[in-house]
């Protein structure tokens, strides 16, 4: 059954059931009409308003490809940076934000062409987000642990993580990765019944509506997913106080525009960045199942979450965390010079 005959059946039951049940305040009715708003809008979305919400993911992507591939190349290709656990754990960040946004991007591009993938594409493309989404923040946590004990414990940091160690951590990083989204994954797929009508859908911002009006194993999964987000998070926080008070004695503070205060500013503003989301996504949902707003609203938050709040910090962070590394930013400009140079051809003179 295609979707225009399963738009249909649906509108037809909704109708008859309306009819039915005008004066019923019953929840299977909100679920119905739900289900076919979220239909009706997949189908025939407002164009220029949705298409609206491709800029950011666009400009995001733009602005981490001028930057990320070049970090990447001065990590990667000096021997003495990769050696060093900060570096590899800031390139491995940095990748998983650059395939985060070119998937995401692509699903956005997808849907505002209203080109539905095959199903085990569609699924596939929503676990690589999962992972490089869970990547990228599972290592910024690492980040922070890795400042935390070269701060706390400097001389014996390089017998803790040497780089040998790291690489191991990075690896454990990317299983971690993928088992938490493949176990929520799986127990989705084999808790779902079989439908006659099912919702041809492969935007994330629907999928988080949708998921609202799942079972009970569905708004689990999402109260799990977002639960362990909050953690991941809340460490970062905790780790980054702690440091502020271990450190706040040895006058790295004294001056609001000295390098630490700086470098906790933005470190700190990308956290916020990351925090944002989460906190938007709860109180919609909140807001949402308490029928204080209605699904059209509902479905624009989402939209503004993932295509706005979600991507801006995977963006930022090249330019707040790579380029703030002196070895880093001075490779980079020592690569630029040498290319400017090689673009310069010699004037020869004639006698």
């Amino acid at each position: 059954m295609n979707s225009s005959t399963c738009a249909s059946a649906k509108i037809l039951n909704a109708t008859l059931y309306l009819r039915r049940e005008r004066d019923s305040s019953n929840s299977s009715f909100l679920d119905e009409a739900s289900l076919l708003v979220l239909q009706e809008w997949t189908n025939h979305p407002p164009s220029t308003d949705v298409k609206m919400f491709l800029i950011p993911p666009v400009i995001c992507l733009v602005a981490a490809v001028l930057v990320i591939p070049s970090i990447l190349f001065v990590i990667f290709s000096s021997f003495s940076i990769r050696q060093e656990t900060r570096y590899l754990l800031l390139g491995n960040t940095l990748l998983c934000d650059l395939i985060y946004l070119l998937f995401y991007t692509l699903s956005v591009v997808l849907t505002m062409a209203n080109i539905k993938p095959p199903k085990y594409a569609c699924v596939l493309l929503l676990f690589l987000l999962a992972v490089t989404y869970c990547g990228g923040l599972l290592t910024a946590a690492a980040m922070v642990l890795d400042t935390y004990l070269a701060v706390l414990f400097p001389l014996r940091y390089i017998s803790i993580l040497p780089s040998s160690r790291a690489k191991k951590v990075i690896l454990l990083l990317w299983i971690s990765s993928g088992v938490f989204p493949g176990i929520i994954f799986l127990v989705l797929w084999y808790t779902q019944k079989p439908a006659s009508c099912t919702m041809e859908i492969c935007s994330v911002p629907i999928i988080l509506v949708l998921t609202l009006h799942g079972n009970d194993a569905v708004k689990f999964c999402y109260v799990l997913s977002v639960t362990a987000l909050f953690l991941c998070l809340s460490l970062i926080l905790c780790c980054y106080i702690i440091l502020y008070f271990k450190t706040r004695q040895s006058g790295i503070w004294k001056s609001i525009f000295s390098r630490a205060s700086i470098t906790f500013l933005m470190h700190h503003t990308i956290l916020f960045f990351y925090f944002s989301p989460l906190l938007a996504l709860v109180v919609e949902s909140l807001l949402y199942i308490n029928a204080v707003i209605g699904l059209q609203t509902g479905i624009w938050v989402s939209l503004t979450i993932c295509n706005v709040l979600m991507v801006l910090p995977k963006a930022l962070s090249p330019y707040l965390y790579g380029l703030r590394y002196r070895e880093i930013s001075s490779s980079l400009k020592l690569i630029f010079r040498m290319k400017r140079l090689s673009l310069v051809s010699p004037v020869v003179t004639q006698s």
